[in-house]
């Protein structure tokens, strides 16, 4: 696929995080020493993080919010020490994540740069930012988040160090390799003729009225089809036939890949797993067209922010 055939792709889908801008560069991280140069060139980008947070200039000024970076002088000044991490090349500059969390970067310092600035969490920066800032601003954060809890080799023990601008961990006894994390989900509507199964999984949804696409983790050796049948059959105790791909949406909490599917019910008798879900139901597309168009109560579809909407939108509308 083209590079604007890809762009065709995700402008079309829109999901949030799903339009990251820079050029990963591929090329440059083959080469420590150039990386080595451009961590400590005045002519860099640095993007701050404050236990996981993200620098947003949100200066009324400004249309948009946006990411505030950073020159190599301000880290200085600050005394940060900690290794950047490359994200790549944008508008012709090096860019990269540094984790400033501790008392350099606290809100008492920030007042004095800019009154407008703040650290703010990932999910919100989705909300608020636009679609290109919202992806970076997601690399950063699970590149980030990876980092931190991986500083150990899983094989032997000993501490790792960073290599290719963070692409790569690498163990200093044994030599073992250690690449960044991410984490496989699929998330699935399925449908039956005018009806779609959504479900409320314990946690955060079970207190509203709002319902979801199922989804679950893709075990090792399971492929897309498989992992949604099986997640469907644990969750609702439902068969599925005609598995198809939709679109897919990096999840930065902390470091998913989530893939939107579709499927047919082959089985409509639902048997919930009541230790995992706290419910499961049909819903008519006449319900979940009212509840997208704001008109009910009775149901609510996850926010736009997340992949579920859009697929359960896409049966909704009759575009599969």
């Amino acid at each position: 696929m083209s590079k604007s055939q890809r762009d065709a792709v995700i402008q079309g889908y829109g999901h949030v995080f799903s339009r990251n801008p820079i050029d990963r560069g591929e090329k440059e991280r083959r080469d420590e020493t150039i990386i080595s140069k451009m961590a400590e060139s005045s002519d860099s980008l640095f993007l701050p993080l404050r236990n996981l947070d993200l620098l947003v200039d949100t200066s009324e000024l400004d249309e948009h919010p946006s990411l505030k970076w950073i020159k190599l002088e301000q880290l200085q000044e600050r005394n940060i020490t900690n290794t950047p991490i490359f994200l790549g090349i944008l508008e012709g500059t090096y860019r990269f994540a540094i984790d400033v969390t501790g008392e350099y970067f606290q809100d008492q310092y920030l007042k004095t740069l800019n009154p407008h600035l703040r650290f703010i969490d990932v999910r919100t920066c989705g909300e608020m930012l636009e679609p290109g800032d919202a992806g970076l601003a997601a690399q950063a954060r699970i590149q980030t988040n990876w980092h931190q809890k991986y500083k150990y080799c899983s094989s032997c023990g000993s501490e790792t160090t960073m290599k290719r601008g963070g692409q790569v961990r690498s163990c200093t006894t044994c030599g073992t390799q250690h690449f960044p994390r991410t984490d496989p989900v699929i998330i699935v509507v399925v449908h039956d003729g005018d009806r779609c199964l959504l479900g409320q999984s314990r946690g955060r949804l079970q207190q509203t009225n709002t319902y979801s696409a199922l989804a679950g983790f893709v075990d090792q050796g399971e492929s897309i089809e498989e992992a949604v049948a099986r997640e469907v059959m644990e969750e609702a105790g439902i068969k599925v036939k005609n598995v198809s791909y939709h679109s897919s949406q990096p999840w930065p909490l902390p470091y998913s890949l989530m893939i939107g599917c579709h499927a047919e019910a082959e089985t409509t008798a639902i048997n919930m797993d009541p230790e995992e879900m706290t419910d499961v139901k049909w819903f008519s597309r006449e319900e979940v067209l009212q509840s997208l168009d704001g008109n009910t109560d009775i149901l609510r579809i996850p926010m736009k922010l997340a992949i579920a909407h859009h697929l359960v939108k896409s049966w909704a509308l009759g575009e599969i």
